[in-house]
């Protein structure tokens, strides 16, 4: 057998041109999309040999039979290699998906401690406040110098509410995010529920001098949680009187319709930007705008308790600018 030694230089060449082109192209293709760029190497692999076999084989002058055989050889890898590069692909992507969710999860639990630092920073500053003011009418009543004592021990009793419905408000935010709030659904029905809710609020409202009125259908129900409902609607509702004007109005309607029943919260509070429809449910916030904290607001904690109940209902919860005010929909299933 008589061997070409340029066709051999140039099977070698073949084969290293077929490679290098291939490792470029496999290159290209991993930047963007690396289970193809597993499926592409070993077909590389075997095209580099393929063209090595086939440029050997010419510098051997083979012919029929042996010709047949390297032919064989090379139809029979291509499969094998095939075979690898999906093999190869498939570990690549769930490596590449796997690494995807441990990012993802690492993000997710960066921002859940830095909302729980800043939740903390809030509930704190915000305690202090009505825990400075009670000690201080307290320290007056004891030295005999406050110039009216009913009107400090009224006071005293406010700020103390508040701390209590700022701590109610924790500890319901942190059972929910804990999943450890048990709810009882059935199917209520909600006109008394809106009634007494309205009957709550109304002293904080007249305080307030803020408009405060309602209407539910005798037949209105919903499935929900009895307790867990008339928190979500009560918070709305102080929500919506806290931050409506005096002389401004807060009216609460309920409906039903297509197996969803909707109780909605008016307000007059000036109306909400796209940043405050976005961010009004997360733990601690409060606009900057129409909802500036006053005086009379909490944590921040009260719709976001709205929200992780709905949830825990079924149902959900949305804010609507409409000119001048917003309106809340609390929207629950109407039947099992």
């Amino acid at each position: 057998m008589t061997v070409d030694w340029g066709l051999a230089a140039q099977a070698a060449l073949a084969a290293s041109t077929v490679g290098l082109l291939g490792a470029i192209a496999v290159g290209m293709v991993a930047r963007r999309r690396p289970a193809a760029a597993a499926v592409l190497t070993p077909a590389v692999v075997v095209l580099a040999l393929a063209a090595g076999f086939v440029a050997t084989a010419r510098s051997m002058v083979l012919e029929g039979a042996d010709l047949a055989v390297v032919w064989t050889v090379l139809l029979a890898v291509v499969p094998v290699a095939l075979v690898l590069g999906a093999a190869l692909a498939r570990r690549t992507t769930a490596l590449q998906r796997r690494a995807e969710a441990e990012a993802a999860a690492r993000e997710a639990a960066a921002e859940v401690e830095q909302q729980r630092r800043e939740l903390v920073a809030w509930v704190s500053h915000d305690l202090r406040t009505p825990l400075a003011g009670i000690s201080a009418m307290t320290e007056a009543l004891e030295d005999g110098v406050a110039p009216d004592p009913d009107l400090y021990l009224a006071r005293i009793r406010q700020e103390a509410g508040r701390l209590s419905a700022m701590v109610d408000d924790l500890l319901a935010l942190s059972r929910l995010q804990a999943g450890q709030l048990s709810l009882r659904l059935a199917q209520v029905p909600l006109r008394d529920l809106v009634s007494d809710t309205l009957a709550s609020v109304e002293p904080l409202a007249l305080e307030r001098g803020v408009e405060l009125s309602g209407e539910c259908g005798e037949g209105v129900v919903g499935v929900v949680d009895e307790a867990a409902f008339s928190r979500a609607l009560g918070n709305v509702v102080v929500n919506a009187a806290l931050y409506s004007p005096p002389g401004g109005s807060v009216r609460v309607t309920a409906a039903t319709a297509d197996g969803v029943t909707t109780v909605s919260v008016w307000d007059t509070c000036g109306g909400l930007g796209d940043e405050d429809v976005d961010r009004l449910f997360e733990a601690g916030w409060r606009g900057s705008a129409a909802r500036t904290p006053g005086a009379a607001t909490g944590a921040g904690l009260g719709l976001s308790v709205v929200r992780g109940l709905l949830d825990a209902m079924q149902g959900s919860v949305r804010a609507v600018d409409v000119g001048g005010g917003c309106r809340f929909d609390l929207r629950v299933p109407s039947r099992l």
